[in-house]
């Protein structure tokens, strides 16, 4: 669960004017808390239209994978470098394209 923000701070989509139009609204109270449900229970036929919606769509596929022979030592150092490696090569892959075709 996130951390509940006392004020506002950028970079968690969105912004200082949204954080303002929204500041005043009281926090719940316990026994409104106590009373939530989840979506899938207090509006289980709006809930069923967006899963159903998620299904027929599938995930979303930013990415594809391949397969690629690279020498072993390269790998080697590559995946030494830790979790997100392959991220990190793609950005690579991303910036070294972008000035070869400068």
């Amino acid at each position: 669960m996130p951390k509940l923000l006392k004020e506002f701070e950028p970079g968690h989509g969105f912004s200082k004017e949204d954080w303002d139009d929204v500041s005043d609204n009281p926090e719940l109270t316990d026994e409104e808390v106590a009373g939530l449900r989840p979506m899938k229970e207090a509006l289980p036929d709006l809930y069923a239209a967006i899963q159903e919606e998620i299904r027929k769509r599938g995930p979303a596929k930013t990415k594809e994978a391949i397969s690629i022979r690279l020498d072993m030592d390269i790998v080697a150092k590559l995946r030494a470098t830790g979790p997100g490696w392959q991220s990190r090569v793609n950005e690579a892959l991303r910036e070294w394209l972008e000035k070869s075709a400068a």
